[in-house]
């Protein structure tokens, strides 16, 4: 069955086809979705006949959003941690071992509950592909269980193992490394797409250089992708190792030497920002504008976690993007729809042309420029079609 949408006063395309354009931005617009696939998209004046029709009514369409770095599969709360940051706590992830202990008393059908309700919040806010790490397990048994709930929602799924030492073993990181590249690897990859470590030596609590570079080659032999928590609280090895070791995104971003930027700007990887932890942490925020004018590619996610940014909203980072981190509105949609997709390395997702998975977000506005310019409004959700 084939349906048009029609009523559409700007269609964001983001179709890789256009370069004088990235967003693609269609005015007066229909699309035609067919098997939960574009199969058209145009000038509303041209639209082909269709089985069925859907009138948006002067609505913005835009792709659904792509978080590609999210943390859901938790217990717990951490508001108090909050509340101290608030007050002039330091933020170094010494917090997440409160979320371990909680996650690893939990039940799955708790854990499970939990994280429908967080997709169901972000569906109802116009995400439409989520990436979903482990890493509040730091068990064999509880990191295996963590990335089974995520892998019966999401194909985006990241092994986090080496999110922070555990307590049990303090003062014996490498020990815990050889636990991570050993069983717990084995038992976890099956259920994984990705690997992925909180890389900063800045922190007591997590991972030097070449202990990231341990857990990431021995994530690599196993097949898995790589990703990486990088740069997050100082400059480090995180960014540069990322690119060396060709992984698809290095995460946060937020402290860059020159180097590390010119090695964005020659490689593959995707800086992805994740501007709602520096609101949650009242730390500075990264220099998006200096990685554009580099040239590399950057994504936007919300970091979604019960520490250090709780928030499920892509429109929010939207806007901080724009206002704290001087992108434009485009620059910033284009960043948390196809920067996602690449920082996933999809090319189904994150655009409207021909081809792509009819993964549709509706504002109730006429312009993506609303996302920004109306903050902490909720303008945008998925659209609902039948596949």
């Amino acid at each position: 069955m084939s349906r048009l949408v029609t009523g559409i006063a700007e269609l964001v395309t983001n179709d890789p086809t256009r370069d004088d354009d990235p967003l693609g931005v269609l005015t007066d617009a229909a699309l035609v979705v067919e098997d939960g696939t574009v199969v058209w998209a145009g000038p509303a004046a041209d639209a082909p006949e269709a089985d069925d029709q859907l009138d948006v009514g002067g609505r913005a369409v835009v792709p659904g959003f792509v978080d590609s770095h999210a943390h859901l599969v938790f217990a717990g709360d951490r508001a108090a941690e909050f509340e101290a940051r608030m007050s002039g706590a330091r933020y170094d992830g010494g917090g997440i071992g409160t979320t371990v202990a909680a996650t690893r008393a939990a039940s799955d059908a708790e854990l499970r509950d939990r994280l429908i309700g967080l997709l169901a919040e972000m569906r109802r806010q116009g995400t439409t592909t989520v990436e979903v790490k482990s890493g509040y397990g730091l068990t064999v048994e509880d990191e295996a269980r963590c990335l089974r709930l995520a892998a019966g929602v999401t194909p985006e799924t990241t092994f986090l193992g080496a999110h922070v030492v555990p307590a049990e073993y303090a003062d014996r990181a490498d020990e815990y490394v050889a636990l991570v590249t050993g069983p717990m690897l084995a038992a976890c990859a099956p259920h994984a797409r990705w690997v992925d470590v909180f890389c900063e030596p800045a922190s007591a609590h997590a991972f030097d250089g070449d202990q990231t570079r341990a857990v990431l080659e021995a994530g690599r032999a196993a097949g898995l992708g790589l990703r990486v928590h990088a740069n997050q609280l100082s400059a480090g090895p995180g960014v540069r190792l990322a690119v060396e070791l060709g992984a698809a995104s290095a995460d946060h971003c937020t402290h860059l030497t020159s180097g590390d930027v010119d090695a964005l700007a020659g490689g593959t990887t995707v800086a992805t920002l994740l501007p709602g932890v520096e609101f949650s942490t009242r730390s500075p925020y990264p220099d998006a504008r200096r990685l554009l004018d580099a040239g590399v590619t950057v994504a936007l996610a919300t970091d979604c976690n019960p520490g250090s940014c709780f928030t499920s909203s892509m429109a929010f980072c939207i806007a901080l993007a724009v206002r704290e981190m001087r992108m434009t509105p485009a620059e910033a949609l284009w960043a948390a729809t196809a920067g996602g997709a690449a920082a996933l390395r999809r090319s189904d997702v994150g655009h409207l042309a021909p081809g792509a998975r009819a993964d549709l977000a509706v504002l109730d506005a006429p312009s993506h420029r609303h996302l920004a310019y109306r903050p902490g409004v909720p303008l945008v959700s998925a659209l609902e079609l039948p596949r």
